[in-house]
This record gives C-alpha cells, structure tokens and sequence, in this order.
C-alpha cells in the first residue's frame, strides 16, 4: 500500500478485527506497521473503556504511531456530555498525537464536537461513518477546523466529497491500492465523470461487503487476499468466512479486476 502511495495508513480499524484482539496483539500490530510504514503517517485504532482506550493510546505512541483514531464508543447508553468526556480521556492521554474521532452515531453534535476541538487542540480529523452525506455536510461546515474524512469508503467517497470530505477511508485498499487512489486523484480534480466511473468498477466487491447488514465487511477482504496468497482466510467470532458460493463471488470480482487469483 504505501509503494502504491497511500499516505495513511489504520492499524487496528475495524477491517482490521480490533474488537476480536487482545491487548498485545493490538499493540503487535502497530510496531509491526510502524516499522513496515516507511514515510506514511501510521493512525493506531484505539477503543473499547475510556481508561483502556487512554492506555492503548499511550502505548501506540510509544511503540511510533504519530496519531489515533478513537473508535466510537460502544455502549448502550451516551450521551453528548459523555462523549466528549471519553474522547478528552484518551487526547489528554496523548497530547503530542492527533487524534481522529471515528463518528459513527447521529445523535453527535456539531457543538458536542465543538467542546471537544475547544478543550483538546489535538483532535485533528473525523472519520464521519453517518451514512448521510446531507448531515455531513452540515456538520463539516459548522466545525471546520478539523480534517472531515468520508469513513464509509469507496461507495459513499463521490458523495460526501462535494459537503467538505478531504479523504476517505478504505479496506478494499489492501487489495488493489492504485484504484483507491484513482478514485481519490480523480475526485481532488474534480473529474466528476471519471471518479463515478471508477465507482461502478468498484462497486460489486463492495456491494458484497456490505451484505447481510455488513457481516460481510471483513470476511470477504480477508477471503480476497487469501485468494491472492496474502494471508489466511481466517477470522474470528463474531464473523465468520465465507460460505462458497461467496467464495466464488469473491473470485469473479478478483477476475474482473484482473488480479492474479490463485488457489487459496
């Protein structure tokens, strides 16, 4: 990925398993990122308690990282008080890094966001996960001063980049990185033809991610690169792989996108 040029690169993001992996093997993960990096800026994904997102947080500063992305909390129960406050735990935690807040819930403010860029200077970016680009809009208008980043990827990219979106992020980048940034060159040009054109190319695969409520998200990123020889096919509960007919879907997909499937 960063041979290809991707500048940004998440250990421990959701495609990446984070709730199914201990501590050590979270912070396995960004030392070995970090030192495969190169000149990329490595963002560790941190989460779950305020306390143990804090500490992860310390910890991927340690072992490199230059910045975190704060996963949205999971709890049943919060409020806009308390999701300020959980995000000021881990930037003071860390106040020699950028932090990126990964917004995945509509009930979150611009003003919520606005206390927290107020008392935390190094909350950088956000990661908008809202599918509704017409609330993103509004919301990167009214708190401009951090970095908006479309966090619902290639499918969603062309549609919140004209409401403020400077990035977007991406699993499918693990696969093929030179489209992702083909789509992304086209779409800083405003070649608004030629970026929805890449977005027909690359919709299939992420249709199929996106099915069965996204219980597909992981397994069929983690069944492609197995198809290509990367790595194993394996996650862990609560996912599960691929059954074979989506095997083979996995498979055509690759085939149009002339990648060298092999025999995984």
């Amino acid at each position: 990925m960063v041979s290809a040029g991707i500048g940004a690169v998440t250990p421990n993001g959701n495609t990446g398993e984070f709730y199914s992996l201990s501590d050590a093997e979270l912070n396995r993960v960004v030392a070995l990122t970090v030192e495969s990096a190169g000149g990329a800026t490595v963002i560790a994904g941190v989460g779950h308690d305020a306390a143990r997102a804090a500490r992860l947080a310390t910890e991927a500063a340690g072992l490199g990282a230059h910045a975190v992305m704060v996963h949205q909390p999971v709890h049943p129960y919060q409020s806009q008080q308390g999701w300020v406050d959980y995000h000021r735990t881990v930037a003071e935690a860390v106040p020699g890094l950028g932090v990126v807040c990964y917004l995945r819930s509509p009930l979150i403010t611009a003003k919520a966001l606005k206390d927290l860029t107020g008392a935390c200077p190094n909350v950088v970016g956000v990661k908008y996960a809202v599918p509704d680009p017409v609330r993103f809009a509004e919301m990167a208008a009214e708190v401009p001063e951090v970095t908006w980043v479309c966090g619902l990827a290639e499918s969603w990219a062309p549609f919140y980049w004209p409401g403020g979106a400077r990035g977007y992020t991406s699993g499918l980048v693990v696969i093929l990185p030179e489209l992702s940034l083909r789509l992304l060159d086209r779409l800083q040009a405003g070649d608004t033809g030629g970026a929805m054109e890449l977005w027909r190319l690359l919709k299939p695969i992420e249709d199929l991610r996106a099915r069965h409520g996204n219980g597909n998200n992981v397994s069929v990123l983690k069944e492609a690169l197995a198809q290509l020889g990367v790595c194993r096919r394996d996650v862990r509960p609560p996912i599960s792989p691929l059954p074979d007919s989506e095997r083979d879907e996995v498979t055509a997909v690759l085939r149009s996108l002339r990648l060298p499937v092999g025999a995984a």
